[in-house]
């Protein structure tokens, strides 16, 4: 049995919070799309707490927001926002914390790149295969309006989260 660390739990719910405040700063698309620093958040979160914390953080973030707190982007809450047609990105924060997590362990950076985007695609892919059911459209359709248009804003996101969370842990190691 894993030792519970209480300062990763105290971190892991100031990450949380950071996902909720995050999740509010967005820009609406004309496809009922926010932009948001979501992604940003979660794979910071990821990326700093490990693996475990980071996707521990990312799923109390999901609980909070299914159980009706408005910690969702626009201040909305509920599961409904979660069978909703962005509720697969929503979901697929879990992936993409868990191997933003995984790829500050490896000491090859180019393994540490696959795991970052390996998270972020599968966060699309969930993103987009709810989009597609939800919607009607189809999977290409999905494709070209629910990811395609943020999939970049998104890469550029998760390596600025990583070297985020590198230069955050150094810069603590210095003060303590």
């Amino acid at each position: 049995m894993k030792k519970i660390n209480s300062v990763k739990i105290s971190l892991s719910a100031l990450f949380c919070a950071i996902i909720c405040i995050l999740s509010q700063i967005s820009v609406m698309t004309p496809f009922g799309i926010p932009l948001t620093l979501q992604t940003f958040a979660v794979c910071l979160c990821g990326c700093f707490l490990g693996a475990y914390y980071g996707t521990f953080a990312t799923a109390v973030y999901i609980i909070l927001g299914a159980v009706g707190m408005p910690v969702f982007t626009l201040f909305q809450g509920g599961a409904q926002i979660l069978a909703g047609l962005t509720g697969g990105f929503i979901l697929g924060f879990l992936p993409l914390a868990f191997l933003s997590g995984l790829a500050v362990k490896p000491n090859k950076t180019a393994l540490r790149f696959i795991y970052l985007f390996s998270g972020l695609l599968l966060c699309h892919l969930f993103g987009v295969l709810q989009f597609k059911f939800v919607s009607g459209n189809s999977l290409f359709s999905a494709f070209l309006i629910s990811s395609l248009p943020y999939i970049l804003k998104d890469a550029i996101f998760i390596l600025l989260a990583f070297f985020s969370a590198h230069k955050i842990k150094k810069t603590l190691k210095k003060s303590f």
